[in-house]
């Protein structure tokens, strides 16, 4: 809700925050528009908990917001919860990131609540194993993802090491409203405080050795051990477990980028940390150059998402994008599972409906059932919750460069994913071909699908307001045809009694030679994006005319 920012302001010059704090709003005042943004509004502890930019304001990620969303998480499990009551907590390399996390573990542990916080950085796949493992009933991560380094985030999970959903989001950001300052948060751990654990080096063992399990083809990592492997964390917290992951599985030849080793939330060697960017792989390229290395791999601040480049026909580095990744990792799996003898009426994958439609193809030959769920992966894991006993998951994706295999894990899980892409390109090997080559076979047993995406920027209160009015638009007004073919079928996922699926502000327009374009808000970034999906071999051209289209 908008406030007058000036009162909201003074009131912070006025009330009991720390001196640095007040300094810092005092510096704001000179610049109204900054000011402002920083105290229109308190940041919204969405259904995925807390993402902004960080620095001074309600309106920011900082100690006191942090605090008051902990505060109004804890109060929700002690009136929720039964039994004895704990969260584990992991950040990434971001500013403040530990920082944040040591907080969240005060405010819980001041409310009785025990906490099992990782020593050091930790990307958020260990975060949901850790849940799982310890059995605890929540658990925290404290990363902004890919975001630009002025941003930090608080992101919530439940007892199944999945991010939450509805009814319990809606409820815990329900009780985030009720505190409104931050006299009514515990920040101080007093004599009954809960106990803090210190989680470990054991709990990467414990985790390497159940995904290990995951792995398909032993004979061919032995054959093709040699494989060149370039891998940078672009400063984030992929830097140990998954270089410790492919030397694990046997893999000798792994070359860093040891500008990028380094820990800094200020990710100075890329203008942005989201491996969907091709300059945050270029470095790994120039080595991947230098060694003659097969496969590059980049993973985000918090591990989540994995970007890869591979070697094309004529021997030039590419990169593939997510749907091209999760297309290859798709068939790779399902093939190996199908020659193990794995499969049968019960397997499944799950996909969103941003996603390729090739994932679909693939597991159709297969025999295998494909879920189609809403952006995010909590969706996915929710699939997984609601088959367990009844089914078993194989693996899923997104376009958004992330991926999953199996239920040891219950989010987007690059450690897994860059282990599975090393052992896929050792199999691969095995058939005397290049993971590229590999993705043109597919492409000639299913066909040719291109997708496409335009991320629109529109940062602050008038950038909200300006996507606000473009779904607006879009949905009283939806386009007669794309790429000269009419629109035959518009879908408003705002609308579950149409889709049968929870309601969310997306719309997908196809038209009749069966293209589609979805427009999509993110939930996370100041942006509007706009996902384009063609099959055929007139492909290329069509996704240009759409992008035009849609790109003004």
């Amino acid at each position: 809700m908008e406030k007058d920012f000036r009162q909201v302001a003074q009131s912070w010059l006025d009330g009991n925050f720390d001196q640095q704090t007040k300094d810092q709003v005092r510096d704001l005042m000179a610049n109204p528009v900054a000011l402002e943004d920083a105290f229109y509004r308190n940041l919204e502890f969405g259904t995925g908990g807390l993402r902004g930019v960080m620095g001074v304001g309600t309106n920011r990620m900082n100690k006191y917001t942090v605090g008051m969303a902990t505060q109004g998480l804890a109060n929700y499990m002690k009136a929720n919860c039964k039994g004895d009551l704990s969260v584990c907590i992991s950040f990434d390399s971001r500013n403040n990131s530990e920082y944040f996390a040591k907080i969240t573990a005060d405010v819980l542990s001041a409310n009785g609540i025990k906490v099992y916080i990782f020593d050091c950085l930790h990307p958020i796949a260990l975060m949901s194993f850790s849940v799982r493992t310890k059995k605890a009933t929540a658990g925290i991560m404290i990363t902004a993802s890919h975001n630009p380094k002025e941003y930090n985030g608080y992101k919530v999970f439940w007892s199944d090491g999945a991010q939450v959903i509805s009814p319990v989001d809606k409820d815990i950001v329900a009780e985030v409203a009720k505190i409104t300052d931050p006299s009514m948060v515990k920040f101080e751990r007093g004599e009954n405080a809960a106990p803090i654990e210190v989680m470990s080096h054991e709990m990467d063992e414990a985790y390497l050795n159940a995904v290990s399990t995951l792995m398909l083809s032993p004979e061919s990592r032995e054959r093709h051990k040699d494989i060149k492997i370039v891998y940078t964390p672009i400063h984030g917290s992929g830097v140990s477990i998954i270089p410790e992951f492919l030397a694990k599985l046997g893999f000798e030849n792994i070359y860093h980028v040891p500008e990028q080793d380094v820990v800094d939330g200020n990710f100075p060697t890329v203008d942005s940390p989201n491996p969907e960017e091709p300059g945050a792989l270029a470095m790994a390229v120039e080595v991947a150059n230098r060694e003659g290395a097969d496969v590059v791999m980049a993973t985000d601040p918090d591990a989540d998402r994995l970007g890869i480049a591979v070697r094309d026909n004529e021997g030039k580095m590419v990169l593939l994008n997510g749907n091209q990744t999760a297309s290859i990792l798709t068939y790779y799996i399902l093939r190996r599972w199908d020659e193990l003898g794995k499969l049968d009426s019960t397997k499944y994958c799950v996909k969103t409906i941003v996603t390729t439609e090739l994932i679909r193809a693939i597991a159709a030959k297969y025999g295998v059932k494909v879920y189609n769920v809403l952006t995010g992966f909590k969706w996915i894991a929710n699939i997984v919750k609601e088959n367990e006993g009844k089914g078993e998951f194989i693996c899923g994706g997104e376009e958004s460069y992330g991926f999953n295999i199996g239920e040891f894990v219950r989010d987007k899980d690059a450690p897994i994913s860059c282990a599975m892409v090393a052992e896929c390109a050792a199999w691969a090997a095995d058939q005397g071909k290049t993971l590229y080559q590999l993705l043109q076979d597919i492409y000639a047993e299913f066909g040719y699908y291109k997708e496409s995406l335009i991320s629109v920027v529109r940062k602050g209160k008038a950038g909200a307001e300006e996507i606000a009015a473009i779904m607006t638009n879009y949905r009283n007004n939806p386009p007669k045809e794309m790429a000269g073919s009419p629109v035959v079928k518009v879908i408003d996922y705002s609308k579950p009694e149409t889709t049968g699926l929870p309601a969310s502000n997306v719309l997908q327009f196809y038209n009749e030679a069966g293209d589609v374009v979805t427009v999509r808000p993110s939930g996370t970034e100041p942006k509007i994006k706009f996902y384009f999906g063609i099959k055929g071999s007139d492909a290329d051209a069509k996704n240009e005319v759409l992008r035009a289209q849609f790109g003004k």
